[in-house]
């Protein structure tokens, strides 16, 4: 009996502390009125397989920085559903704290609403043991998480900053008012603070003797590659792609630079 008490009451903790993850990480969208907007007006199968993508970034921080070490592949499932839905219950009690669904919403628009902040309210979820325990729950899992594992984390990682600013108009705004000397600045920038942030981070698989041309190949092309990948499906989901070809290509290169630097300090966030 008391061994089933204190487990229940380390599920609690857990549990909280999930919930004041997902409160961190979803909170500073909950404030962005285009996020609001988006949820309202969003493509149903573009936020579907938003949702979709959520899920499986969920799934593999649970696997390479998850609440326990060792897990099996069915406890790293479990955690993540777990995390998805504090994130989505965590979101959907804020926004009608805050007034913004109520019996007055449609359920096509309150549905709309939640999913898009549950996203990175779920990634804090899942994250939290590591993000507000004593001590690096997760620390050794990503030690193992292999290079595959370190792409990974940085995808995660570039997903996450570049999803807290892609929904502003000032992404927008700030890709119109560029020369393309400064879109060719920009990248020279992204590239340079991303690697300085992988040599000052240190990566799995990364020695302290290994050169800045190698390190450079295996972490800072890639992670920038990543990337504007992660911009690019960031920005489609948001409908921002949707006009010409040189202000999307505008776009994704201003929305390059914190996803940059999202990839290369994934390792401190998760």
């Amino acid at each position: 009996m008391r061994m089933v008490a204190t487990l229940r009451r380390d599920y609690a903790r857990g549990l909280a502390r999930a919930c004041a993850g997902a409160l961190i990480f979803g909170f500073p969208l909950l404030m962005t009125m285009e996020m609001w907007e988006f949820g309202f007006h969003m493509d149903r199968l573009r936020l579907a397989l938003f949702m979709v993508v959520t899920a499986g970034v969920v799934l593999g921080l649970s696997r390479f920085a998850g609440f326990r070490d060792p897990s099996t592949l069915v406890e790293d499932t479990r955690d993540a559903l777990a995390a998805l839905l504090v994130g989505y219950v965590v979101s959907a009690a804020l926004l009608a704290a805050m007034g913004l669904i109520g019996l007055g919403t449609s359920l096509r628009e309150a549905l709309g609403m939640v999913a898009v902040q549950a996203g990175p309210a779920s990634m804090g979820a899942v994250l939290a043991n590591k993000q507000l325990q004593q001590g690096k729950a997760g620390a050794s899992k990503e030690d193992r998480a292999g290079y595959a594992g370190e792409l990974f984390l940085m995808s995660a990682g570039a997903l996450f900053l570049a999803f807290n600013v892609a929904p502003t108009e000032e992404m927008i705004l700030i890709g119109f008012k560029m020369t393309p000397w400064h879109a060719v600045a920009l990248v020279v920038l992204s590239l340079l603070a991303l690697h300085a942030l992988v040599f000052t981070v240190g990566f799995a698989g990364q020695h302290e003797h290994e050169g800045h041309l190698r390190a450079f190949a295996h972490f800072t092309l890639a992670g920038y590659g990543l990337g504007i990948l992660v911009s690019l499906y960031v920005l489609w989901t948001f409908g921002r792609l949707d006009g010409g070809m040189s202000e999307s290509v505008r776009a994704v290169i201003v929305l390059g630079f914190p996803a940059a630097l999202g990839a290369a300090i994934a390792r401190l966030v998760v």
